[in-house]
Order: structure tokens, then sequence, then C-alpha cells
């Protein structure tokens, strides 16, 4: 006899096949988007040079040769050296896994914390919304650049503290996103068929509601990361950021703007570095917004 798939099972198979063509049409307007594919090429890039520095810099970031101090780019070394003789190139690979370590750190920190309050805020609402709110508007109220100075300043200034305190200063926003995902998506109809059949509120939230508003939530990702890169870099360079002798673009400019005039090389480096970065992570996460909800590109 024949074997006739239940109706449970016929369900699956069209969500499946349902989510896997939806994906193939995201990656296909995102693969449209020119200058998000270019945001993505130069993000393959610096997490290559994040991932395997010790392969790619041709010189220990540390190494000081006071002889070779001041040199012009060149084939031995194709960014020059800095005023201690070290390798302006080595330096920078480095400093990308510092910058990305830090920025993808204090992200995820603030997406957990912020997507957990967004969550409970939006779903339960009146005085649970409110109370959160009211917390989550004060700490907006703060410059996250502020914040991360006094949290360094109190605390010092090593990588874990910059984590926390970039993460505590991007937490907000990703708290607002949420919640306001979580409010359009908890009015659906298969919210309320997950209730009448008797849905505890954590399964709601954790199978139905969360998965529903995760698109806003991943744009944010990408944003943050590139402010956190930028915020990073404010703090080393006003010397409240990643201690010597670590490399960090942020630093690298503090260091090299007292010879902008003679050696233009050494702080031009780092600062085009940091340019390409945080524009890369914009043209991706704008890239991926579209190709989420092609609606609000309108």
């Amino acid at each position: 006899m024949l074997k006739t798939k239940s109706q449970p099972e016929e369900r699956e198979n069209e969500v499946a096949l349902g989510g896997r063509s939806r994906n193939k049409e995201i990656f296909r307007r995102f693969l449209k988007n020119r200058a998000a594919v270019v945001g993505l090429a130069i993000i393959i890039v610096l997490t290559i040079f994040a991932l395997f520095p010790g392969k790619i810099a041709p010189y220990d970031y540390a190494a000081q040769q006071l002889r070779n101090k001041y040199m012009f780019p060149s084939a031995q070394h194709i960014m020059g050296t800095d005023e201690f003789g070290r390798d302006v190139f080595s330096r920078l690979v480095w400093g990308c896994r510092t910058s990305l370590v830090i920025g993808v750190s204090a992200i995820a920190i603030a997406c957990a914390i912020g997507v957990a309050i967004g969550c409970i805020a939006g779903f339960y609402g009146d005085i649970i919304d409110n109370v959160l709110m009211r917390i989550i508007d004060i700490l907006l109220a703060v410059p996250n650049t502020l914040l991360g100075i006094s949290i360094v300043a109190a605390l010092g200034n090593t990588i874990p503290n910059l984590i926390l305190a970039i993460g505590l200063g991007a937490m907000p926003a990703f708290a607002r996103i949420t919640r306001s995902a979580v409010i359009t998506v908890k009015e659906q109809e298969f919210v309320e068929a997950a209730r009448a059949t008797g849905a505890s509120n954590r399964r709601i939230i954790l199978r139905y509601v969360l998965p529903n508003s995760m698109a806003p939530i991943i744009v944010q990702v990408s944003m943050g990361i590139a402010r956190a890169i930028l915020t990073v870099s404010g703090l080393s360079f006003i010397g409240l950021g990643v201690p010597a002798p670590t490399p960090e673009w942020g630093s690298m400019l503090s260091s090299g703007r007292n010879y902008i005039r003679d050696y233009w090389y050494i702080i031009t480096f780092p600062g085009v570095a940091i340019m390409l970065a945080v524009f890369a992570f914009n043209l991706f996460g704008d890239g991926l917004r579209d190709a989420l909800d092609p609606r609000l590109k309108n």
C-alpha cells in the first residue's frame, strides 16, 4: 500500500520550501546591490586579516628598529615605518584583529542584552514596558563616546573594559528596534493561534515572535559594528583605548599625528583603514536592509 503524508508533514515541507525560496530571493536581491557586494568583499578581506595576521604581516608588530625609523613606503616596507622603526603594514594588519574583536564582541553583548529587554518590553507592555523604556531613555541621553570615556576612566583602559563600555552604549538601540518589531509581530494571527493552543509566553516569544523580528536586528548588528569600530578608534585616539604596545587603528592615528607634515603615511594608512571598515559595514547593512525588506527602500 502507498503511504500518504500526514497534514503536519505536508505543512512542514511547505514551510521548508517557502523558507528556502525566500532565502534565495533575499540572496538574489542582495547580489543585485553592487554597493552592498563591495561592502561584503571589503568585510571578507578584513576578516581574513583578523583571522590570519601572523601569516599576512611580514614583520613583528612590536619589533623596534630605530635604524629604520621614518622610512617612506618602499618594496621592503610597503607602508613605511613609524617613529620606532616598526612596520606600519604589520601593525595595520594586527590592528584589524584588535578593532574587529572589540567591535564584534561589544555588539554581541549589546545585541544579547538589548534584544532581551526589547522582547520583554514589547511583548508584555504596560508597566513593564514603561519602566524598561524609561531606563533605555536614560541611557540614550548619554552619548556613546561620553559613556565609554566614563566607564574606561573608572575601570581602566583594558580590552574587556572597552568591550563593556561600547556594548552598553550600543545596547539601547537594539532594545528600541527589537521592541518595535515585537509589537508589530505579536499582533499577527499565528501568534494568536499559538496562544489558543496553550503555548506559554516564553515559547511564543522564542519560537514565533523573535524569529519573525530578526530582520531589523540583523541590520542593526551590521551598522552597530561600524559604530563600535569608530568609537574604539576615538577612545584610543584620546588615550583611553587599547594599551600599548597592542596595535589599534585609533592609537596609530594618535601616535602619528605629530608627524603628519613630514611623514604623511604614518597617519594616512590607519585613517584609510578606519574609513574603509566603517564604509564597508554601512554598505553591507544598507544592502541587507533592502534585501530583507524591499519596502524600506522606498
